[in-house]
């Protein structure tokens, strides 16, 4: 196979991976934080259900960017599998979420809360990314 056809391929089985592990946060933070869940009813949130879509592709379009970038940078990570996928999902935190959330939290009127559950889901779909792309294209 070749390594387009490997990228494109493990961006989409990340992707649906990737779909799945948001859906499931989004239904565990309504049934273990309802607090939290209430958030999403402010006015800063978009409710227009024609822009729901972009909600939905957004786990192709991170999986796709990270299957790229993990075919670049994959010389640089060394150790088991389990190591290496950790520290690219911890890498893509750190350069990635970690900032947006800064943002979002000086910015828009949100819980730390909030952006606390943010954080940790980024880092967890960052590190299951990792382990499937890495997976794919060793």
């Amino acid at each position: 196979m070749t390594v387009g056809k490997k990228l494109v391929l493990s961006g989409l089985v990340t992707g649906c991976a990737l779909l799945v592990l948001s859906i499931l946060g989004l239904y565990g933070t309504i049934w273990l934080f309802p607090s939290v869940a209430v958030e999403y009813f402010n006015p800063a949130f978009d409710q227009q259900s024609e822009r729901a879509i972009l909600y939905f592709a957004h786990p192709f379009v991170a999986a796709s960017a990270l299957a790229w970038f993990w075919d670049r940078s994959k010389r640089l990570f060394k150790g088991s599998f389990l190591s290496r996928g950790v520290e690219f999902g911890f890498l893509y935190w750190l350069v990635a979420v970690l900032p947006m959330m800064w943002l979002i939290y000086s910015a828009i009127d949100v819980s730390l809360l909030l952006v606390g559950s943010w954080l940790l889901f980024g880092l967890i779909q960052g590190i299951v990314a990792g382990l499937l792309i890495q997976k794919m294209n060793a």
